[in-house]
């Protein structure tokens, strides 16, 4: 499961990749909101959620760190 996010994930520009990160963080927003409440009904989607955040961030860093000069 988690190669075809990455796979999918990899296929995005950069502009699709900031625009899905922004969306992922105001589900995490809404998300720990619900777990405050009680109100949470599927809270293995904070794990998903969080992990697919990191798997974007570390595919923009590499994406940055590969358009350096230096690298």
């Amino acid at each position: 499961m988690a190669n075809k996010i990455i796979a999918e994930l990899a296929g995005l520009n950069d502009d699709s990749l900031a625009s899905q990160l922004a969306e992922l963080k105001r589900e995490q927003f809404n998300l720990r909101f619900q777990a405050a409440t009680g109100q949470l009904e599927k809270p293995g989607r904070v794990r998903i959620v969080r992990r697919t955040i990191a798997r974007i961030k570390t595919l923009q860093s590499a994406r940055k760190a590969a358009q350096q000069p230096g690298a």
